[in-house]
């Protein structure tokens, strides 16, 4: 079932970017019109309960950045900086997954605390799962994971009994 919030709207549909027979689902428009909105829906799809008992967000570079900051920025916790590999001088934990066209390596910095994880889009959920991973080897206990944009129809995500929480989803 695709979810039809009313800022789906502003999320531009470019076909054949990058590639032929790729939809592509621009946030440009969303972020450029909606900003506040967006961050006010991140923060929807969580309860005061849950809210209460997480130390911080991790945003997976880099557009997971624009939200887990803003989030944590808005609720007063920590910004959390999975990064892509490279970023980071030691000491860090890492951890590689596969891409449609080879394989990524994300990075960040030991830690601990409660925490969750935010991103904008999920599509197979390979960068997800690494990310979670790599929390957990970091330190850190993963409490649950939001994106902006769920692609459904291309994955079925599930980790420790949780589902992805999305404001938008995409199951065509």
């Amino acid at each position: 079932m695709t979810i039809h919030h009313p800022l789906a709207s502003y999320v531009e549909n470019v076909p054949d970017f990058p590639k032929p027979g790729i939809l592509f689902r621009d946030i440009s428009p969303l972020l450029s019109t909606k900003f506040p909105e967006t961050v006010e829906a991140l923060a929807q799809l969580f309860t005061e309960d849950e809210l209460t008992h997480i130390d911080g967000f991790a945003g997976v570079d880099s557009r997971g950045f624009i939200f887990a900051s803003a989030l944590a920025t808005r609720l007063n916790k920590q910004f959390i900086m999975p990064r892509k590999g490279g970023k980071l001088p030691p000491p860090y934990k890492e951890a590689s997954y596969d891409l449609e066209y080879g394989t990524a390596t994300l990075q960040m910095k030991p830690g601990s605390g409660n925490i969750i994880i935010i991103d904008d889009v999920l599509a197979t959920g390979g960068t997800l799962n690494a990310a979670i991973q790599l929390c957990q080897d970091a330190g850190y206990s993963v409490k649950g994971f939001a994106v902006l944009i769920n692609l459904a129809f291309l994955n079925n995500f599930e980790w420790n009994g949780l589902r992805p929480r999305a404001v938008i989803t995409y199951d065509s």
